[in-house]
């Protein structure tokens, strides 16, 4: 949960260059991206952005993933954390969208944070202290050390993980921040770099038939 982390999956996202341009929408509509290139009169004019409206998460749900997805990446000195990417808005999006085993999941995964922070420390889990919630998620952040009793907590971290994850790296700070490299115009296609062939251990092709 600390900024190493966060660095260490920054340096892996880097090697998704192959990632559909259709699942690199960003998550909040930035005015830079959206409205580059417009007169400053229509700018001056334009409403500003709605407020997100939540579609499944009640506000002690979303209180707790606002909580959960700034562990899992927080601030650092190159971007801003998980909610400020608007991460939390993804992951109630994607639950609206997955209203089945998904959804129940993360419920219920929220709840059992819940009941252990109770059961530990008389709090739920977002009003506990930073060392309090990083005992409970010690417990089902790592697999492989985790207790059998646990089992279906760590299931439902991995899954939250994974969106907070995807929510970040899919926005437009998250994508600054790879940098992701794809949908650049060239003037030219020189075919794939040498270098690149090497590491994969192919040969340059005879582009003539």
């Amino acid at each position: 949960m600390k900024s190493a982390e966060k660095k260490r999956r920054r340096a892996l996202l880097k090697a998704l260059t192959a990632v559909p341009a259709a699942a690199l929408v960003p998550i909040t509509s930035g005015e830079a991206a959206t409205r580059e290139g417009l007169p400053r009169s229509v700018l001056d004019s334009s409403p500003a952005p709605a407020a997100y409206e939540r579609k499944v998460l009640d506000n002690h749900e979303w209180k707790t993933i606002c909580v959960l997805s700034d562990m899992l990446i927080p601030a650092d000195e190159r971007t801003g954390s998980a909610t400020q990417a608007g991460v939390p808005e993804f992951v109630d999006d994607w639950l609206d969208l997955e209203r089945g085993t998904l959804l129940a999941e993360i419920r219920g995964g929220l709840t059992w944070l819940d009941m252990e922070c109770h059961r530990l420390f008389n709090a739920d889990f977002a009003d506990c202290s930073a060392p309090q919630q990083k005992q409970i998620l010690d417990r089902i952040a790592y697999p492989a050390k985790a207790a059998p009793r646990d089992a279906h907590a760590v299931g439902f971290f991995n899954r939250l993980r994974d969106l907070v994850v995807s929510g970040f790296f899919s926005s437009e700070m998250g994508v600054k921040d790879l940098p992701y490299l794809g949908n650049t115009m060239v003037a030219d296609w020189n075919g794939c770099p040498p270098e690149v062939l090497a590491k994969l251990g192919l040969k340059p092709q005879d582009e003539k038939p």
